[in-house]
């Protein structure tokens, strides 16, 4: 009996290493996998609308996701426009992802107002009126800012990702141009190096990548991916290389430009971080470490306090 314990033990701890092992590469290669379908899915849409631009027949979804974008522009103005523009630096691609944040603001607020007077009218406390009313209206409240803080959260996250990746993006893509490769190519090719260390900054590379080979229009395509990441990095690597473009100078010296500039951008944020951290510090030590320091250091004393007096 204990011999097979032994084994059965053995052959969980040897399963459980190689899955320990072989995850992550799993997980690189289904990072590489999702990135690869969202590149496909964005040049197959670019495709389909310059064959309709051409007067080509196209697949109805891309015309309905391009049609979308532009009702809602139309219907919103510049507000439509800008929460276009929060969706795809959420990394939410869906063209109709803005109509559905507007029907949870108005949705989500209405069940939570209903629910909360149902719950606070048939429960057994009794609830006045105007109890009902302020909570109910609390709550509505909370229901029409919920989306708005998670769309805001998501462009956070994946920003600080973006912004943490791009200086050793532009290094590489430094080296790739100073050996003679074509910028497009150039970020297709770090697009696919960056996907294991940042599958979101590989994505939006990727997208790039495929406007600047299928739109013709650098300019059009570097804005749309300043306009689309949102990062301060992002906007400065656009507005670089759009007027190297434009006036002509050296791609290689405006990229060592920005890297440097990134990354002093980066180590001052991770100064600033490393300075705010004793504050923020100072409050879990005073609640959970001093008491603990106390019971340890006084409590010798009272034991012999205790004894002394028996």
């Amino acid at each position: 009996m204990g011999e097979t314990l032994i084994i059965i033990l053995s052959a969980l701890a040897a399963a459980a290493s190689f899955v320990a092992v072989a995850l992550p590469f799993l997980n690189r290669q289904e990072k590489k996998d999702r990135y690869k379908s969202v590149i496909e899915k964005k040049r197959k849409a670019l495709f389909e609308t310059t064959k309709e631009n051409l007067g080509r027949p196209t697949n109805l979804s891309a015309k309905e996701s391009f049609a979308s974008f532009y009702k809602i522009q139309k219907l919103f103005g510049t507000y439509g426009e800008k929460l276009r523009d929060s969706m795809l630096q959420a990394g939410i691609r869906d063209p109709k992802a803005p109509l559905y944040f507007l029907v949870a603001r108005i949705v989500l607020p209405t069940i939570l107002m209903l629910l909360t007077s149902l719950v606070m009218l048939k429960g057994e406390k009794d609830f006045s009126g105007s109890q009902v009313f302020f909570a109910a209206l609390l709550m509505g409240g909370c229901g029409f800012f919920i989306p708005k803080l998670l769309i805001k959260n998501y462009i956070q996250k994946r920003q600080q990702e973006i912004s943490h990746a791009f200086p050793d993006a532009l290094d590489m893509m430094l080296i790739c141009v100073q050996g003679g490769i074509g910028l497009e190519q150039t970020i297709n090719r770090i697009a696919d190096e960056i996907a294991d260390h940042s599958e979101t900054l590989a994505e939006e590379l990727g997208i790039l990548s495929a406007e600047m080979g299928l739109l013709n229009d650098r300019r059009a395509a570097l804005q749309d991916f300043a306009r689309r990441v949102g990062s301060g990095s992002a906007r400065s690597f656009a507005t670089a290389m759009i007027q190297a473009e434009k006036y002509g100078t050296s791609v290689s010296q405006a990229m060592t430009v920005i890297s440097d500039e990134l990354r002093s951008e980066r180590m001052a944020a991770a100064e600033q971080k490393a300075a705010s951290l004793p504050p923020k510090l100072t409050v879990p030590m005073i609640l959970f470490f001093l008491p603990v320091l106390f019971v340890v250091i006084l409590s010798p004393a009272v034991m012999q306090a205790k004894q002394a007096g028996m």
